[in-house]
């Protein structure tokens, strides 16, 4: 490729690992795909797929790994079609998912879907966990200039903790690689944002004995194994710097920063109509007949100062909402019933949920199907970044406190728990 030439023609195919058990997000991920966890009102991987797809790529690979993965995701994306529609993508998507083939990590993940489906050329890779603002076009035209076997996108930050963190030199090439390094290890603040570039050139390096040997130790994960093999060997590796955000959701506090800042910042992810009341970040979603009647009641309501609401806030399809409520930097999922006098601060509150009379709900995410029992004599009280899993009923009176409760538990009347994992 000439140097100045841009990045042209069809995109290539892009690899989506999804083989995590996402613990730091339970119990929403109890029973579910992390991929397939509702966030802003929709699968947290439906964002990541349309943006790249009204970007220009057209096939994407799921790389599943175990039942409830592959359930999460098939059942609900299947082949690409109703997305596709959803979105208005044309040409259409087209979905894939990996054979039933044990993998021993990420890195292995991608290498059986690029033998399966005989990939001819390169792949892009992005985590079914992350929201990245990326300008695909521009990230390929870096790496075919560069001409590496590897390039990856960085992104600054000011906690290291827990990412992998890289140095580059002055053409951009990776000098050093640290897997999740302690803070006072690094002199660098580049973090691995987990999308990639990989060449074809990598379907033979995953033939080399080393990377074998590693395979058939257990584990082949692309930031733990693959990358610092790569610079042991002397690959060619780069790294691209993003200019737009970049979101790791994977833990319940990554989620409700994320949530709350995209309501702001990311509009653009949520394909949003225009706000509820001009000048403030509220948004009512729907677009039948009812869903419209819903959202002028809910302005009316507004308006009149018999409901209370603090940007950002974001209200799905077919929410009743009663008077005396006031939600602040909050997401409200699809058929959710909150009752009156209720309280929601800086939570979410997922699909088809039910929040009765007098309600305090802080900093928490409350999953889909919940019901939370209250009243103004006995109101219960869910704070502190506690998880409720889906189908989970709470009892009136309870007070939840940094504690999480897995699916399709019910807590009794009055139950006091505080930093507890209830299963």
């Amino acid at each position: 490729m000439n140097e100045d030439r841009e990045f042209a023609g069809p995109l290539p195919s892009l690899f989506v690992p999804v083989g995590g058990e996402a613990t730091r997000l339970r119990p929403l991920t109890a029973d579910v795909s992390k991929a397939g966890v509702r966030f802003l009102n929709r699968p947290l991987l439906e964002i990541g797929v349309v943006s790249f797809a009204r970007q220009g790529v057209r096939t994407f690979i799921f790389g599943v790994k175990g039942f409830i993965n592959y359930r999460s995701l098939h059942d609900y994306f299947g082949e690409g079609l109703g997305i596709s529609a959803r979105y208005r993508i044309q040409p259409r998507i087209h979905l894939r998912y990996s054979p039933n083939v044990n993998d021993v990590g990420s890195a292995d993940s991608a290498r059986i879907s690029m033998e399966y489906y005989e990939s001819s050329g390169p792949m892009i890779v992005a985590q079914s966990d992350n929201i990245v603002d990326i300008n695909v076009r521009d990230f390929l035209t870096v790496h075919y200039r560069k001409r590496g076997v590897m390039t990856i996108a960085l992104t600054n930050v000011d906690d290291v903790e827990g990412l992998g963190i890289a140095e580059l030199d002055s053409e951009s090439r990776i000098s050093s690689f640290i897997e999740k390094p302690p803070r006072e290890a690094v002199t660098s603040k580049l973090a691995n944002t987990g999308i990639y570039v990989i060449g074809q050139e990598l379907r033979e390096i995953f033939k080399e004995p080393e990377l074998v040997e590693m395979r058939n130790s257990g584990r082949l994960d692309f930031g733990k194994d693959l990358i610092p093999y790569l610079l042991r060997k002397g690959y060619p590796v780069y790294g691209y710097t993003l200019r737009g955000l970049w979101y790791d959701i994977g833990s319940p506090n990554a989620y409700l920063k994320a949530m709350k800042e995209m309501m702001v910042n990311g509009k653009k992810f949520l394909y949003l109509a225009g706000s509820l009341i001009e000048g403030r970040n509220i948004w009512v979603q729907g677009v039948s007949t009812e869903s419209l009647q819903r959202k002028e009641d809910i302005k009316k309501k507004i308006i009149g100062g018999r409901i209370k609401m603090g940007d950002p806030v974001l209200i799905g399809r077919h929410c009743r909402i009663g008077d005396g409520t006031t939600i602040n930097s909050s997401s409200i999922d699809n058929f959710t019933i909150i009752g009156e006098n209720v309280e929601i601060e800086s939570s979410a509150v997922l699909d088809r949920s039910i929040i009765e009379n007098g309600a305090r709900i802080s900093d928490s995410i409350i999953g889909r199907h919940v019901v939370v029992k209250s009243s103004k004599t006995s109101p219960s009280k869910i704070s502190k970044t506690s998880v409720i899993g889906d189908g989970c009923t709470l009892g009136e009176g309870c007070q939840i406190i940094g504690s999480q409760i897995y699916p399709h538990k019910r807590i009794y009347d009055g139950s006091r728990i505080i930093n507890e994992i209830v299963k």
